[in-house]
């Protein structure tokens, strides 16, 4: 009988586990550990409600995860949605048609967005301190417009779009944008030039540049759609809660980047995908759902999502500190 072959088996054996395939696996697992400890975590319209809560910041971790495997971040996103709110209640108390008011808003994110992109590109900043600034500065802005008041006039017409499910199901309206806007920033990075572009440029800006990629630009883009989508997230946070508040979205950029993070997409940049982020964002939302669930109070969620922060970045470079570890005994047998 003929032998194995033991390099063939070696090799096999290196094969790392995929990263999304572990994602499933953590998610199925969740869910799981949801329906232990409540009863009525599967249900339908407890699901529903897993879906409404992730909207806002589902949509604000699409563009991020452009911005981030670009080897950028943006931490005003969640500022930006609190002054989209603001901004919103106070065009609709001024007598604009809400579809004027929704458009203003979204080129409003998109001016905000311009201004992070332009002070980072211009001046060649880093944006994790631009964007600490602009978070101060956008969420300043949100108070200046209605200082602690709150706006919750809107015509039914709206704010039952931000209640209401689709047809029969149980998946909320809202939530069908972020569907749509997957599918669109799924192909985006993974099936477009501009996709390529962005992953090159956060492994080596410099190679990037010289090979033709217009560097600049694509990160001023990419700021811009961040605060367009941002905005967009702030658009439907007021029609879900029905009322436009300045501190809306408080602490949302945290869970957005633990998403990211957590969905395999290196914070150094060049590396992650958006299937990871998209099964990432339905983890925190299961998570969080299920801690609510059991009456769990807001501090213990604050922690779980610094958790998860703190192990999606601790946990590739150990992982990658195993795997060089491992190469070198393997060339140390070899000699």
């Amino acid at each position: 009988m003929a032998k194995p072959d033991s390099t063939w088996l070696t090799r096999k054996a290196a094969i790392p586990l995929n990263w999304e395939v572990l994602l499933v696996i953590v998610l199925i697992a969740a869910m799981v550990v949801g329906r232990v400890l409540s009863p009525v975590f599967l249900s339908p319209s407890n699901l529903g409600n897993v879906l409404a809560d992730l909207t806002e910041v589902s949509l604000m971790a699409l563009p991020m995860t452009l911005i981030i495997v670009a080897a950028e971040i943006d931490l005003s996103v969640a500022s930006v949605l609190g002054a989209a709110s603001a901004l919103m209640g106070t065009l609709w108390h001024l007598g604009l048609p809400m579809p004027w008011v929704m458009v203003l808003v979204v080129l409003g994110g998109a001016c905000a967005g311009l201004l992070n992109g332009l002070v980072i590109v211009k001046l060649n900043l880093p944006s994790l301190a631009v964007t600490i600034g602009t978070l101060a500065l956008f969420r300043g802005l949100a108070y200046v417009l209605l200082g602690d008041q709150a706006i919750a006039d809107f015509p039914p017409a709206y704010t039952l779009f931000g209640m209401d499910n689709l047809g029969q199901t149980w998946i909320p309206l809202p939530f069908v944008i972020v569907i749509i806007g997957a599918v669109v920033f799924t192909l985006l990075l993974h099936a477009t030039a501009f996709g390529r572009s962005l992953y090159a440029i956060g492994a080596n800006p410099a190679a990037a540049a010289f090979s033709g990629i217009q560097v600049q630009k694509i990160k001023l883009q990419l700021f811009v759609l961040s605060g367009a989508m941002s905005a967009l997230a702030g658009i439907v946070y007021t029609l879900r809660f029905t009322s436009a508040r300045g501190d809306n979205g408080e602490g949302f950029e945290l869970s957005v980047i633990a998403a990211v993070l957590f969905g395999g997409v290196s914070i150094f940049g060049g590396r992650g995908s958006m299937y990871g982020v998209l099964l990432s964002l339905l983890i925190v939302g299961v998570v969080k759902n299920g801690l609510i669930l059991v009456d769990v109070s807001s501090e213990t969620l604050t922690i779980v999502t610094g958790v998860l922060l703190l192990a999606s970045v601790l946990m590739p470079n150990l992982a990658a500190r195993w795997r060089a570890m491992r190469d070198r005994r393997a060339l140390a047998k070899t000699a």
